[in-house]
């Protein structure tokens, strides 16, 4: 079964951006790409025409908005096989259900709320909470450029080498899943691989001597080295540079990744007393401050 690289539009900046991305990363997987649009407002499909015009419009205008995403995508990515559909009611399920059978799900970070909003801030968190296949978020001022190196006069170019890949590590979590993910990134927009890890002396210890940071940071980068050995194997053309950076993951992870063309991150599945999921603090904290597009790989 051929899953195809799914993205979710609703006419913003964001949507559009998103699409776009989705759409190069389809052409480098060689999959298809599928768009869908979410509304849950008006009147079920196969209602009389003469219905009142004003409940169908979250009707139309999802219509509108799907047929102009696919019409901008068909022109500029030609060679691309694309498809496109409304899907009614609520936006988080909707989105979970196209992710069940996608390679990827991407969405706008930052969408609009509101009457036929498909990524709204809180509902881009909420799929990033409780999916299950990698879903990846992307700015609305994200642009193909992006990913690449500027050109020797400093300007925006496509035709440069593309910027690392960078991958959080946490070696005390489960992350066979996003190295590999990290890798195959990498692999495919033969970029080098920036592997970055924090690293702290518990404080349970007391206060740190430098004999004890240097036994600390020494033993973080044979965990770090280990977990990337096997990657280094599966993908032997991958540069792979390691990170190691002293501090708590959410306040030195976000200026490590800088310059990055792409950033994968294990995203936890855990629930609150209240019954809300959230994806982890450092996961929330890179979501929210890195500028570039943001891979979330979950695991339990």
């Amino acid at each position: 079964m051929i899953r195809p690289v799914v993205a979710g539009v609703d006419g913003s900046r964001e949507g559009i951006a998103a699409a776009d991305w989705a759409a190069r990363e389809a052409l480098r997987r060689g999959l298809p790409l599928r768009l869908v649009h979410a509304w849950e407002a008006g009147l079920p499909e196969g209602a009389p025409e003469a219905a009142l015009p004003e409940l169908r419009a979250p009707q139309y205008h999802a219509r509108r908005v799907l047929h102009s995403a696919l019409d901008q995508l068909s022109e500029r990515y030609p060679q691309l096989s694309i498809t496109a559909e409304q899907v009614c009611g609520p936006p988080v399920p909707a989105l979970l259900a196209e992710a069940e059978n996608a390679e990827l799900l991407v969405v706008g970070s930052q969408g609009p709320s509101g009457l036929g909003g498909f990524v709204s801030g809180a509902v881009a968190m909420d799929t990033v909470a409780r999916v299950e296949r990698p879903i990846v978020l992307v700015r609305d001022c994200d642009t193909a450029e992006d990913e690449h190196l500027p050109d020797g006069d400093g300007k925006p170019s496509v035709r440069t080498p593309c910027r690392d890949v960078a991958v959080a590590v946490d070696v005390d979590e489960p992350c066979d899943d996003v190295l590999d993910f990290a890798y195959h990134a990498a692999e495919r927009r033969r970029a080098p691989l920036r592997a970055i890890h924090a690293w702290h002396v518990p404080f349970s210890r007391g206060l740190p001597d430098a004999e004890e940071r240097a036994r600390t940071r020494t033993e973080a980068e044979r965990e770090l080295a280990g977990l990337l050995s096997p990657g280094r194997e599966k993908y032997p053309t991958v540069v792979v540079k390691e990170n190691l950076h002293e501090g708590r993951p959410a306040h030195v992870l976000v200026p490590a990744v800088g310059g990055a063309g792409l950033l994968v991150v294990g995203s936890r599945r855990r629930r609150a007393a209240v019954g809300l999921h959230h994806p982890g603090p450092v996961a929330h904290a890179l979501i929210h401050h890195v500028h570039c597009p943001v891979v979330l790989v979950p695991h339990d």
